[in-house]
């Protein structure tokens, strides 16, 4: 979701535990009280594709991971490579849930009347990219309640202080001004760890600019641990211990930032102002090849990855080497005495080999209404199954009186 997209990415698929993380000593006494230093995320792993691809077995309890994408406009490149082609090797893993996070999508104005429809064509778009619901559950956020139920009772927990300090909120209030800032601006990192936490994650797929609002998320996890767990909820008449795991961030080994067409020093985003900046997964051939064509480059000799002086081109090179699967070493083999000229062809080209696919697909599941609601409906049961008994833990935890 832009930069705010929701949970977006790709780990160390190993049998055993998680790693253990860096817990910032929320379980000292006084955690309520003490003054808090800028969120910083410690619990990043990453892994190769090919790692993936050569698992021959899969854990008798398969790790659970969560992730999701806003439905306000178009699911471009960014949000494909950088999270949803990932999603495809991590259903074959573990147990997955995608959803479309509608409830974050009202955070900053939005079109009432098309909330629905973008809702319905970026589910469309998750199964079209191939995710399979016979291995992944797929759902609309607003349709497990639970979500909005676990946000008010974490935002009891929440201190003011840690959402002034994130970033997102900081730059973007910023840009409308405080009158045109709604509350839920400041506090959907709380609904984002709601997302995380009600359904007991291992491990969560974010892109860089996501590791605040996960590390938030770990964070409060041990706080509402630390405050009501452990002995506290058995003698509710709770199992104790933990009420909810504490999860770890998940990060591809390339495409978590796929950058503008425009800026090469910007993300890709559906907010940008200018279409042109992004390569939208239903555009036509001949908007994708004007979109290329056009897109800013340099005027250094040759192609190469990572000279700090040319992000535009490190940008393009390494989408070229996403939907093509190859290497980088062959990549920049392939095009280090390439102009311009020549490599926007081949990209142009690559891209819309790869997409095709995923438009004609997509065509079919919209041609047949019954068949998403159905899959939607099917993913909300299930989702709804184990968040159900995450939240009547919690208000046992909290004292409330069961219902």
């Amino acid at each position: 979701m832009s930069s705010r997209s929701l949970l977006s990415q790709i780990l160390v698929l190993s049998a055993a535990s998680p790693r253990t993380c860096e817990s910032f000593n929320s379980r000292k006494i006084g955690l309520a009280l003490r003054s808090y230093a800028p969120l910083r995320c410690k619990c990043t792993t990453s892994v190769s594709q090919t790692e993936i691809s050569d698992a021959t077995s899969t854990p008798k309890t398969k790790k659970r991971v969560v992730s999701g994408v806003q439905p306000t406009g178009s699911v471009h490149l960014g949000n494909y490579l950088g999270a949803i082609k990932n999603w495809i090797a991590l259903q074959e893993l573990y147990e997955t849930f995608f959803f479309i996070v509608d409830l974050h999508a009202i955070t900053l104005p939005y079109d009432a009347p098309d909330l629905a429809k973008s809702t319905r064509s970026t589910a469309a778009l998750y199964l079209a990219c191939g995710v399979d619901t016979s291995k992944a559950s797929v759902f609309v956020q607003s349709h497990v309640r639970a979500h909005v139920e676990l946000m008010w009772l974490l935002s009891s927990a929440t201190p003011l202080g840690w959402l002034n300090r994130m970033i997102q909120f900081k730059e973007k209030s910023r840009k409308a001004g405080d009158e045109n800032v709604g509350v839920a601006l400041l506090t959907y990192p709380v609904l984002m760890a709601s997302d995380i936490l009600l359904y007991q994650s291992d491990l969560v797929p974010v892109g860089e600019d996501q590791k605040q609002h996960l590390e938030l998320t770990r964070e409060l996890a041990e706080r509402v641990n630390y405050i009501y767990g452990g002995r506290k909820w058995k003698k509710l008449g709770g199992r104790g211990g933990s009420i909810f795991k504490v999860p770890e961030a998940l990060i591809p080994p390339a495409g978590a930032r796929v950058m503008s067409l425009t800026d090469g020093l910007s993300k890709m985003s559906k907010s940008a102002p200018s279409d042109q900046s992004r390569i939208n997964l239903l555009d036509p051939k001949d908007v994708i090849a004007n979109k290329i064509k056009r897109c800013k480059t340099d005027s250094f000799p040759g192609l190469e990855f990572d000279n700090p002086e040319r992000p535009e081109c490190n940008n393009l090179l390494s989408v070229y080497q996403l939907v093509t699967g190859k290497t980088k070493e062959e990549v920049a083999l392939e095009c280090q005495n390439m102009n311009w000229g020549s490599f926007k062809q081949i990209l142009t080209d690559a891209l819309i080999d790869h997409l095709q696919p995923i438009q004609v697909r997509y065509q079919e599941i919209t041609s047949d209404p019954g068949y998403l609601d159905g899959v939607l409906s099917e993913g909300a049961r299930k989702a709804s199954e184990i968040a159900d008994t995450t939240i009547n833990n919690v208000y046992q935890a909290m004292g409330f009186l069961k219902r």
